[in-house]
C-alpha cells in the first residue's frame, strides 16, 4: 500500500460555472502526493460516476455552490450503489447548510468542507479514509 497512490476525482455538478474552490481542492491534493482527475464544469452525475469508474478512483470529490447539494450528492450516491461502487468515498465541498450535514453523512458522504477548511484538512481526510478503504479491500 505504501507505493500505491490514492487517486481522486474532482467534478463540479450541475451548472454553476464557479470552479476556482474545486481547482484549488484539486492542485493541494495533487501536491500532496494524490493522482487527481479534474472532470471540468457542468457535469451530471451519471458523467460524474462514470468517469470515477473509468478512471478507477478511490474518491469523488464534489463541489456544489447552487444550493443543489442535496440532488447532486443523492444522485451519485445512487448511481455509485446500483453500479456496485459504494466503496468510493465521497466527499464534499461548497456553500452546504450546517443543517444539511447530517443529511448528507446519512446518504453516506464521508465529509463536507464548507468555507473555510483548509486543503490540509481535505488532504489527511482522504489518506485516513482511502487507508480505511484499502484494508477493508484486502489490497
Amino acid at each position: 500500500m505504501e507505493d500505491r497512490r490514492i487517486r481522486v476525482l474532482i467534478a463540479k455538478p450541475g451548472m454553476d460555472g464557479h470552479d476556482r474552490g474545486a481547482k484549488v481542492v484539486a492542485r493541494a491534493l495533487r501536491d500532496a502526493g494524490m493522482e487527481v482527475v479534474y472532470t471540468g464544469l457542468r457535469q451530471t452525475a451519471e458523467m460524474i460516476v462514470n468517469a470515477a469508474l473509468q478512471e478507477d478512483v478511490d474518491a469523488i470529490g464534489l463541489s456544489v455552490l447552487s444550493g443543489a447539494h442535496m440532488h447532486y450528492f443523492r444522485e451519485v450516491m445512487g448511481l455509485l450503489r446500483e453500479r456496485g461502487a459504494e466503496d468510493i468515498i465521497v466527499f464534499g465541498g461548497g456553500i452546504i447548510p450546517d443543517q444539511d450535514l447530517p443529511k448528507l453523512e446519512e446518504l453516506g458522504v464521508g465529509k463536507v468542507f464548507t468555507p473555510g477548511a483548509s486543503t490540509e484538512d481535505a488532504a489527511e481526510y482522504l489518506r485516513a479514509a482511502v487507508t480505511q478503504r484499502w484494508a477493508a479491500q484486502g489490497s
